[in-house]
């Protein structure tokens, strides 16, 4: 495939940014890729796995000359990142995100972008509950949906351009505004990862069930529902204090429907049950004929010893 960007600066070094390198390297959609991470270790990581054609010890440093900035970093950091950039950003330059909410972004990083320069908010809905330089690999985006945010009076070719690169990679994408981007992903993962966390808690407080139990027979229901409970701390504590608005809204839906649950298991209503189950199962099906997921064995995941 042809060059899309001449020059990528990647702000944050973690899953998606690495894999982003990864993909850009195998496909040849960018002629030479500079990163910035805040850790003096991972800069170093980054150097001995060589996805990154230049390791910088300042963003600032990284993004001069850069056709593309990606930051991938914390919701919390945006702000700070942003203002550090703003001086050294190229006229003609496209900024973007891979944050998991965009209207928080949009506010910290939009009053940073200089005239001249484009802003277009995206984020991948893709990953693993790994983390770090190592974890990034070039098919993380195949299939996967990658959602634009365009801002009002954001350059279409600049929009255009970014679309191109992130269909390179082997991503759907899909174009909303960011309160509505920022709903959908209050239902489909914000708070299906607070549950998770949450069903952590409860197994590690209810002290009949031992630590070494939990984890023993958790090749169960537990393992497969608590496995995103692994993810970034960082990241979901920005996620839920930037979104809180659209998760506690969903949060209160789903408690709402657990009450009713709740009555059903305690009046003996197994019609209730029956349709409730079967309903849901639909919806997972549809997830696994849209391509999102498989139905194999272990979701399709390989165990560590495999991998």
């Amino acid at each position: 495939m042809a060059v899309i960007y001449e020059r990528v600066a990647l702000i944050g070094l973690g899953l998606i940014a690495s894999s982003m390198a990864h993909a850009m390297r195998r496909r040849g959609l960018a002629g030479h890729i500079a990163g910035h991470a805040r850790s003096a270790e991972t800069r170093e990581a980054v150097r001995r796995i060589g996805f990154a054609d230049a390791v910088h010890d300042s963003a600032a440093e990284a993004v001069r000359d850069a056709d593309l900035v990606v930051l991938a970093v914390p919701v919390g950091a945006m702000h700070a990142v942003a203002r550090e950039i703003r001086p050294h950003l190229k006229p003609g330059a496209t900024v973007t995100d891979v944050g998991s909410v965009k209207q928080a972004v949009i506010e910290a990083v939009g009053p940073h972008v200089p005239p001249g320069v484009h802003f277009v908010p995206s984020h991948p809905l893709a990953g693993t509950e790994h983390s770090g330089p190592y974890s990034g690999f070039a098919t993380l985006f195949e299939n996967r949906w990658w959602l634009l945010t365009p801002i009002d009076g954001t350059d279409p070719g600049a929009t255009a351009r970014l679309r191109r690169l992130y269909e390179g990679f082997g991503a759907n994408v899909d174009e909303m505004d960011a309160p509505h981007h920022d709903l959908v992903l209050a239902v489909v993962s914000h708070t299906p990862h607070l549950i998770a966390y949450t069903m952590v808690g409860v197994a590690d407080h209810l002290r009949r069930v031992s630590k070494s139990e939990v984890i023993k027979y958790s090749a169960t229901g537990f393992r497969d529902f608590t496995r995103i409970a692994a993810s970034d701390p960082t990241m979901w504590r920005d996620v839920f204090l930037t979104n809180k608005e659209a998760t506690l809204d969903v949060l209160g839906r789903f408690t709402e429907e657990l009450f009713v649950l709740q009555r059903a298991i305690r009046m003996g209503d197994g019609d209730q049950l029956h349709e409730y189950f079967t309903r849901t199962r639909d919806i997972r099906r549809g997830i696994i004929e849209a391509g999102q997921d498989t139905d194999a064995p272990d979701f399709g995941r390989a165990r560590k010893e495999e991998a």
